[in-house]
C-alpha cells in the first residue's frame, strides 16, 4: 500500500483551519470519549512519527489495531507497515486526522518542535492522545496543550515511561509520609551531555524518501543534513540538541528525572529560575548546565524549596551538609530532609546516613503499582480509569523544564509570574517563551483553545 499522495502537497495556513473545522464537525458522528466501549474490544490506534521511540511506542501497544501509520520518512513508513500491513499509510498526520476513519486514539512520536501540532488536532477531535516527552517545545505550547486536554476530557500521558516504575512509587511514599522530614533541597543530576557544536557544516541533498519541509514544520527553514535526521536512538544527538527542533539535554531527561521530585513533593509552577553554563550559541543547547528553581511553597508544604538541576560534566558535589550526596550514582536524585537524604535513580532508593534509617519501618504502599506506563493509556481509553502523567500533570512539569532553557537562553534570572505566563523582570523573556514558528504553522491564541 502507497501513502496517501495528497498528503504531500503543502497545506497553507487557510487549509490547515478548514482541516480542523471539518474534522471536529466529524466528531458530533463519534461518543466524545472512548470508555463506552467494552474492555475487551481493540482499540483502533492511529500512529504519528513511526520510528526510534515512534517504533518503541507501536510496539507497545500493538496489542489493539493499528490501523493508520503516518511519517514524514518513507522508508521508515515502510518499515512500519512491513509489521502492520493492513494500516493506512500517511504522510502528513493532518491528512490522516481529516480522513479520521476509524480512529479511536492516536500514539504522537514526532520530533519534540511539532509535537504541538497533531496533539492539538487530535484533542480537537477528541481523540485520547499517547504524545512522546518532552510534550511540548515551548511554555506556551505546553498551556496550549494543557487547555486543550482539560477542554477535550479525553485520556491522556506524556511517555515518561520510569513514571510507572514501583521504585519512584515506593520514593513517592516515603518522601510524602515525611521519613526525611521537611525537603527544602532538591538536586537532581543527569551525565548525559548531548549539545554543542554549532549548525553543522556542508551541503547534502534531501533524500528522495523524506519530505523536508514537513521534518521542518514550524522551524525556521534550513537544508537538509544528515545530523539532524534520521536520527538513530543511542547514537548521539541527532535533532535532540539544536534549540529549533529539541532544546538539549533539559527538556528530554528532565521530562523523566526532574518528574520524580516534581511528583513526590507535589510541585507546580517556581517562582524563580536562574541558569549558568558556556556562553549561548545560537543553534545548538549546551552539554554542560546547570539550573536553580526557586519554589515558593506554603508553610503547610514544607515552606520555601530549592531545586537544582546539572547535566554534563555538572554535579552536586559541593553539597556537603549534614550528609553528603553519594558520589556512586551517576545520575540521580537527592532530597535533602531535616531528617536525612534520600537518595535514588531509576531502578533503587536509599535513606542516608544508613545508620539512622537501620530501624526504620517503612510506610505501607498507597500508591498502586502501575499495570505499565502504555497499558495505563489504554485501560484509561477503554474504561475511563486515570492515567498517572496526563496532560495537566505533564504540561506543567514540561513548562518548569522550559523555563530552564529560557533563562539559559537569556542569561539573567526570570522572576515567573505563573498566572500571566510573563517573566516579571524580563519582558524579552516573551520571544522564548512563544517560540518561533514559521509562516503557515501559526499556533492558536491560548484563550480560543480553552474556550473552544
Amino acid at each position: 500500500m502507497r501513502p496517501e499522495r495528497a498528503a504531500v502537497r503543502r497545506v497553507s495556513r487557510r487549509d490547515f483551519g478548514r482541516s480542523v473545522v471539518q474534522a471536529a464537525a466529524v466528531t458530533i458522528a463519534f461518543p466524545a470519549i472512548v470508555s463506552a466501549r467494552s474492555p475487551n474490544s481493540k482499540l483502533n490506534i492511529g500512529i504519528i512519527g513511526a520510528a526510534g521511540r515512534g517504533l518503541a511506542n507501536t510496539r507497545a501497544v500493538e496489542s489493539e489495531n493499528i490501523v493508520a501509520l503516518c511519517d514524514v520518512d518513507e522508508q521508515h513508513l515502510s518499515l512500519a507497515a512491513s509489521r502492520h500491513p493492513k494500516a493506512r499509510r500517511w504522510i502528513d498526520y493532518r491528512r490522516m486526522l481529516e480522513a479520521r476513519r476509524d480512529l479511536d486514539a492516536v500514539v504522537i512520536s514526532t520530533t519534540a518542535h511539532t509535537h504541538v501540532y497533531p496533539t492539538l488536532l487530535a484533542l480537537d477531535l477528541r481523540l485520547p492522545v499517547y504524545c512522546e516527552k518532552p510534550l511540548a517545545h515551548t511554555v506556551y505550547e505546553c498551556r496550549l496543550v494543557r487547555a486543550a486536554a482539560k477542554r477535550a476530557g479525553v485520556p491522556t500521558q506524556m511517555g515518561i515511561q520510569i513514571h510507572a516504575t514501583s521504585n519512584y512509587r515506593r520514593v513517592v511514599e516515603l518522601i510524602r509520609t515525611g521519613a526525611i522530614g521537611t525537603v527544602r533541597e532538591v538536586h537532581v543530576w543527569v551525565s548525559r551531555a548531548w549539545g554543542d557544536g554549532g549548525r553543522p557544516p556542508g551541503f547534502y541533498p534531501v533524500p528522495a524518501h523524506l519530505h523536508w519541509d514537513l521534518w521542518l514544520g514550524p522551524a525556521p527553514y534550513r537544508s537538509y543534513h544528515p545530523e539532524y535526521h534520521p536520527r538513530r536512538s543511542g547514537r548521539g544527538p541527532g535533532w535532540y540538541k539544536f534549540w529549533d527542533f529539541g532544546g538539549g539535554t533539559l527538556p528530554d531527561l528532565g521530562s523523566h528525572w526532574n518528574d520524580l521530585p516534581f511528583w513526590a513533593l507535589e510541585l507546580d509552577a517556581p517562582a524563580a529560575i536562574e541558569a549558568e553554563g558556556p556562553p549561548v550559541d545560537p543553534d545548538t543547547a549546551p552539554a554542560r548546565m546547570a539550573v536553580r528553581y526557586e519554589f515558593r511553597r506554603s508553610a503547610d508544604a514544607g515552606g520555601p524549596l530549592v531545586f537544582y538541576w546539572y547535566q554534563g560534566t555538572e554535579r552536586p558535589w559541593h553539597y556537603r551538609g549534614e550528609v553528603p550526596i553519594p558520589r556512586n550514582y551517576r545520575n540521580g536524585v537527592a532530597f535533602v530532609g531535616t531528617k536525612g537524604l534520600l537518595v535514588a535513580n531509576y531502578r533503587r532508593h536509599e535513606l542516608l546516613p544508613a545508620a539512622r534509617f537501620r530501624d526504620f519501618k517503612r510506610p505501607d504502599p498507597f500508591l498502586p503499582d502501575s499495570p505499565g506506563h502504555h497499558q495505563e493509556w489504554l485501560l484509561a481509553c477503554k474504561n475511563g480509569t486515570p492515567t498517572s502523567a496526563d496532560f495537566d500533570y505533564s504540561a506543567r512539569l514540561t513548562e518548569m523544564n522550559q523555563l530552564g532553557v529560557v533563562a539559559y537562553r537569556l542569561g539573567r534570572r526570570i522572576e515567573w509570574d505563573a498566572a500571566a505566563m510573563r517573566a516579571k523582570n524580563a519582558p524579552e523573556a516573551e520571544p522564548l517563551l512563544i517560540g518561533h514558528h514559521r509562516q503557515g504553522w501559526e499556533l492558536p491564541k491560548l484563550a480560543e483553545v480553552a474556550e473552544g
